[in-house]
């Protein structure tokens, strides 16, 4: 065989070999990776969605919970995976947006490590404290913290997190001194609340909704831009505090490198599940607004949702902030 066939054959494979391989995806398991324990806002999202997904693609996905580090372990994890399209990661703004600007040696890349698949949605914050708490409204709880300077404590899923800098945003603002306790992910964060441990936290409203409806956690203030038809009764924290806006984005995205014909299909599957009824009604339930859309329109949400942490971080000092 002459080197002009050989190098005509391997351009012809370099171009048919991913089509190959995408028309026959998925002929096995897929892995999600969600970077945060059972039981929080984000693994919540990702259980809904994935029996459609399952549907679309005819294999099972299988939830791979990966905890710790704000995300960075799980992320790190999919970072470093084999770019085949069997194994996806579950994100949001703390391990794209946040991390890159608050960690100075993070072991993964945004830019450079994956490739968008989806936004999926954007998820109601819910200012909640602990019943045994005498705070009713954001003003109550800005006029405690200020009776009682580094007295009140808030949780969250970790440094760095949503609801960590939610905190932070809400310190600033009401110019008042609270003092953060991290956790291992948001289900832990909280069960601390429950428990009493802490006095309150501003979390996704998936993963609060329940303890609230059940007594167990007395809704605050919405830290989105509008209430919510879940809980409409409860004001935002903007109605105080002008301006204010914690909310949070979820999306999926997969190594650098996986073929362009899977990430289509791993988009349409996620874009059926979120255009199902019964999942979009569930969802709104829960505070948690559907979204899909293209992968390029998840990329340029993720380079402008970055570029206003930047400034957040570096107004609240943040900013490269923490080593690992």
């Amino acid at each position: 065989m002459s080197a002009r066939i050989i190098v005509l054959l391997a351009v012809v494979l370099a171009i048919v070999g991913p089509q190959a391989s995408a028309q026959n995806y998925p002929n096995r398991p897929v892995r999600f990776i969600v970077p945060y324990p059972p039981g929080g806002g984000t693994d919540s999202v990702a259980r809904l969605l994935t029996p459609k997904l399952v549907e679309f693609l005819g294999e099972q996905v299988v939830i791979d919970n990966r905890g710790g580090a704000n995300a960075i372990i799980g992320s790190d994890l999919a970072a470093k995976a084999a770019p085949d399209g069997y194994t996806m990661l579950f994100c949001l703004q703390a391990n794209l947006a946040v991390n890159p600007v608050v960690y100075e040696n993070l072991p993964y890349n945004p830019a450079r490590d994956f490739a968008e698949v989806i936004h999926l949605d954007y998820v109601t914050m819910l200012l909640t404290v602990t019943p045994s708490l005498p705070v009713k409204t954001i003003d109550d709880l800005i006029a405690l913290a200020k009776k009682k300077p580094g007295e009140l404590n808030f949780s969250s899923s970790g440094h760095g997190s949503a609801a960590h800098l939610a905190g932070e945003m809400i310190k600033a603002a009401a110019k008042i001194d609270m003092v953060h306790v991290p956790f291992k992910g948001g289900g832990p964060a909280v069960t601390a609340v429950v428990a009493g441990q802490v006095q309150f936290s501003v979390g996704p409203m998936i993963s609060e909704i329940g303890h609230v409806k059940a007594g167990r956690l007395r809704a605050v203030a919405v830290a989105g831009t509008k209430r919510t038809p879940a809980l409409p009764d409860v004001p935002t924290i903007g109605e105080t505090l002008a301006g204010f806006d914690a909310s949070v984005w979820h999306g999926v995205v997969v190594p650098k490198g996986v073929p362009a014909a899977i990430i289509r299909k791993l988009n349409a599957g996620f874009n059926a599940a979120l255009n199902d009824s019964q999942v979009r009604e569930r969802m709104r339930d829960s505070g948690v607004e559907p979204a899909g859309g293209t992968p390029e329109a998840f990329a340029a949400l993720i380079r402008s949702t970055r570029t206003t942490y930047e400034k957040l971080l570096k107004q609240v000092g943040m900013a490269g902030s923490s080593k690992l």
